[in-house]
């Protein structure tokens, strides 16, 4: 028998502000007592947070986030209703069935108060979360914040050596392991089954890449904008007082684009400017803003900014995060709450749905040397190419061709990574080397690539980044931010409506002859300004191997924490000196990122460990 407790999250801007907690325990008979009423009496607590607690007969369900089942515009509680007359009518065996019916952003759990049999799941992108723990007693505990279930089941000074790994080769802690030991991601459109203490993970949704050809491509151009105008319409629901994060590039400004062509008052549009040319973006920002007669506001970040925000951003992710730009998300979000804005858009995703990072593109040229019958190249090109001499610059960058087209998907796409141009002895304490799996991020790499059946390289590569580029990190960094700054977010490129959309348009649409976004720049043609079509992918990008040369108070707070990293034993101090000459000697960009890295793991290993 089980004890079911519930904890509620005072923090009203969280994303998922519920958790619970299942565990063995002799006093689970108080549910059916004193227990199950204060349960349902917390409900009026977490409908305040947009979330709902119910019970209908012996299942109980604890629901967040903004979920909703297709062509039925349901409130919340309206949702969980049908969630649990869903279970009653088919049974918990069919949860997977049911949970695919489920559209939007949610969190979700669904206990039977009989067997404490449990049922999580979480959106399909990964915009709302969950965690969850077992251990070899029998207990069992999850929750949409990682902070309380390590507090709930002591894990918060227990960090997993694996983790700190994946940390350094990811720059954030990929799903599913989390930064502390005997905790998990629960991933994007998977579900979680609890049943007689077994526990199994398998998807309740995939994406179907449908790869058809048949619909005509301006056809699929009025499609594309009728779903944006929808998807941002759902985004705003009622919230009049919105504006939206604009870098100038293809995503952002097409969000402000169809914000301003559905709303009936002045879009508002936010910018973060540096005063470092290469990193700047504010006048393609302009430019979107001045075509669809948005109000721009700007901010130009400082070095003064970042000392003064990095140890408060530091502390406000539940594990470490490496993405330098997370500063500038929090200084536009931040300037945006101050002026009294409550929604904050966010144009994350396009790239991801519709083909517009470089990588993408760059896999293509090996098509060409892979398409030679393997005799053929291993028997004459590959020796004539090595027998080649030795310092010819053609020479070395054939013979590294071929070497890279060897190495499969997805491990070609890391083949630049820090972790694999460097012995990891040189880089690791070699005694906690001896505790880690390395090959272990490419195996979690792995498995996701291969996860979709019947898809293109190109759109397993796309699903690919959906977990690691998208769920785990850019989604991550801007939620986070926006909690800190004060403000709520939505992602209106990533409904499920626009997911499902981008999964029927061919490959060699999104990707037609090397140009990234094909497809995408075509159904905007005519919608946005030429200037932004043309542009280069930037982002929100930080000049931190610059300033960190030039700004002494920030070369003192990296200074400091690489001193204190070098303590914990984790790392060979040495390559930390090294890394710390090598910025100095001129590799600023190259090495100013991974003094970044290891800055904030030592910022936030201070804050959550307690030394």
């Amino acid at each position: 028998m089980s004890h079911l407790s519930l904890v509620i999250s005072q923090n009203g801007l969280s994303s998922c502000p519920f958790s619970l907690e299942v565990f063995s325990s002799a006093q689970n008979q108080k549910l059916s007592d004193d227990g199950n009423s204060s349960l349902i009496d917390s409900h009026v607590a977490l409908k305040n947070q947009n979330g709902c607690i119910k019970r209908s007969n012996n299942l109980l369900i604890a629901l967040t986030g903004s979920p909703y089942f297709k062509g039925m515009p349901l409130s919340i509680e309206q949702v969980a209703d049908k969630i649990l007359n869903e279970f009653e009518a088919k049974g918990t065996e069919t949860h997977a069935q049911i949970f695919a019916q489920i559209l939007g952003t949610f969190s979700l759990a669904v206990i039977s108060l009989d067997s404490f049999n449990c049922y999580l799941a979480s959106d399909r992108t990964g915009v709302n979360r969950l965690f969850w723990h077992s251990n070899n007693k029998g207990d069992f505990a999850f929750s949409s914040s990682l902070k309380e279930l390590a507090l709930l089941c002591n894990k918060q000074n227990n960090i997993s050596a694996q983790s700190l790994y994946n940390y350094m080769y990811f720059h954030m802690i990929p799903t599913p392991l989390c930064i502390y030991e005997d905790i998990n991601k629960l991933k994007p459109g998977n579900a979680l089954s609890l049943v007689k203490n077994e526990i199994s993970l398998k998807p309740y949704w995939l994406p179907n890449f449908k790869e058809s050809s048949d619909n005509n491509v301006d056809t699929l151009v009025d499609q594309l904008h009728e779903k944006l105008k929808n998807s941002i319409k759902g985004c705003i629901a009622d919230e009049t007082n919105y504006a939206s994060f604009l870098s100038g590039g293809l995503d952002s400004s097409t969000v402000v684009g169809v914000a301003s062509e559905i709303s009936p008052q002045t879009v508002q549009s936010y910018s973060i400017g540096f005063d470092a040319k290469e990193y700047d973006e504010t006048p393609f920002a302009r430019v979107t803003a001045n075509h669809f007669s948005s109000k721009l506001h700007e901010y130009f970040v400082t070095p003064e900014d970042v000392v003064a925000a990095v140890p408060e951003i530091a502390a406000a992710y539940d594990e470490p995060f490496g993405n330098s730009s997370a500063v500038p998300t929090y200084y536009c979000a931040k300037k945006a709450a101050e002026n009294g804005i409550k929604l904050m858009l966010a144009g994350d995703g396009g790239d991801e749905l519709f083909a517009g990072n470089t990588r993408y593109a760059e896999q293509r040229y090996y098509r060409y040397y892979l398409a030679i019958p393997k005799a053929l190249r291993k028997g004459f090109f590959d020796h004539l190419i090595n027998a080649l001499p030795a310092g010819l610059p053609l020479a070395t960058k054939a013979q590294n061709y071929i070497k890279q087209a060897d190495i499969p998907l997805p491990d070609r796409l890391q083949i630049y990574n820090f972790l694999h141009r460097h012995d990891p002895l040189e880089i690791f304490d070699k005694d906690y080397l001896v505790s880690v799996n390395t090959e272990l991020p490419l195996a979690i790499l792995r498995e996701q690539f291969a996860t979709p059946t019947q898809a293109s390289d190109l759109n397993r590569m796309l699903y690919l980044d959906w977990l690691f580029t998208l769920a785990d990190n850019d989604l991550r960094k801007v939620t986070t931010m926006c909690e800190l700054a004060g403000v709520k977010v939505a992602f209106p490129l990533l409904t499920d409506e626009i997911v499902d959309f981008s999964c029927g348009i061919p490959s060699d649409l999104k990707l037609k002859g090397g140009q990234l976004r094909y497809f995408f720049r075509y159904a905007m043609k005519e919608f946005l300004p030429k200037e932004t079509l043309s542009k280069s992918k930037h982002g929100f990008g930080l000049p931190f191997g610059v300033w960190l040369k030039d700004y002494e108070p920030l070369r003192v707070l990296a200074h400091n924490s690489l001193e204190q990293l070098k303590k914990r034993q984790y790392f060979n101090p040495a390559f930390i000196d090294k890394v710390w000459q090598m910025h100095s000697d001129g590799h600023a960009s190259y090495y100013g990122e991974l003094i970044w890295v290891m800055m904030m793991l030592e910022l936030w290993l201070q804050k959550h460990t307690g030394n």
